[in-house]
């Protein structure tokens, strides 16, 4: 479904509840009616805010939250979503109390613990961060527990932690639908680490050769593993594919400042 029809079904449901406003609720199911009202308000408030938040319109996606939250005080997800928000935002602090509270509301849930995971990892606190991935991954529901061990690995290898990290990464192969692009990347880059240039460029290779558009993270691995290699001649490609595609990437910073460490 493309996103414009799903936004207007999405605005159309938030309409729904004034509709129904005319209808006499039985006295004894009221409070139920009302809380389940509340739930669903706050359900798709969330979700739309998801859609905004996705599209890089903060300043929307966090007055989404703001409602959902406002219409349901329980509702976890609303708090999920308005801390990637305020992490988006850089306001960190803010991001940590809301992850906190969607975890007291939802002990477990494999998505806020897998966003609350990613959230230490890129705050510098890489081994706090594996228990969430792992939280994740041990829920039977857990759809995606590929991308948890994926992070897990990435998260891994940030703390120093090879063995793990190859043991995580080669799990999220395993498990991954779409041939584990993702966790090759991450394969790729702790071989970098490690000195194994070869395998590195391997699987470097192997990520390009599946995927559409290089992210700024995968051409900057391939040149700094080209650059090691001492191939130019590729170091020169990608640098120029890196310009062109995210000339404000922080990837892009590191390379103008010759940092390929």
């Amino acid at each position: 479904m493309k996103k414009t029809a799903l936004l207007s079904i999405l605005l159309l449901a938030l309409a729904a509840p004034a509709l129904m406003a005319q209808v006499v609720v039985p006295e004894s199911t009221h409070t139920t009616q009302v809380a389940t009202d509340a739930r669903t308000r706050a359900r798709l408030h969330t979700e739309l805010g998801a859609m905004y938040f996705q599209d890089g319109n903060m300043a929307v996606a966090l007055e989404e939250a703001k409602i959902a939250i406002e219409a349901d005080p329980g509702y976890a997800s609303a708090y999920s979503l308005r801390a990637l928000v305020h992490t988006g935002l850089r306001e960190f602090a803010a991001a940590e109390a809301d992850f906190k509270k969607a975890l007291s509301l939802a002990p477990g849930d494999p998505d806020i613990s897998n966003n609350y995971g990613w959230f230490l990892c890129q705050r510098d606190r890489p081994r706090e961060s594996i228990e969430y991935f792992l939280s994740a991954i041990k829920n039977p529901l857990y759809s995606t527990p590929d991308r948890a061990y994926t992070n897990a690995g990435a998260c891994a290898i940030k703390a120093g932690d090879y063995e793990a990290a190859r043991d995580y990464l080669t799990q999220a192969l395993r498990l991954s639908p779409d041939g584990g692009a993702l966790a090759q990347l991450q394969l790729a880059r702790l071989a970098y680490v490690q000195g194994k240039l070869i395998e590195a460029r391997n699987r470097f290779l192997e990520v390009m050769r599946v995927i559409g558009q290089p992210s700024a993270e995968l051409l900057w691995l391939g040149i700094r593993i080209e650059h090691k290699l001492g191939n130019q001649a590729e170091v020169d490609s990608m640098t120029a594919q890196l310009r062109r595609l995210y000339p404000t990437s922080p990837e892009f910073q590191e390379l103008l400042k010759g940092n390929y460490e």
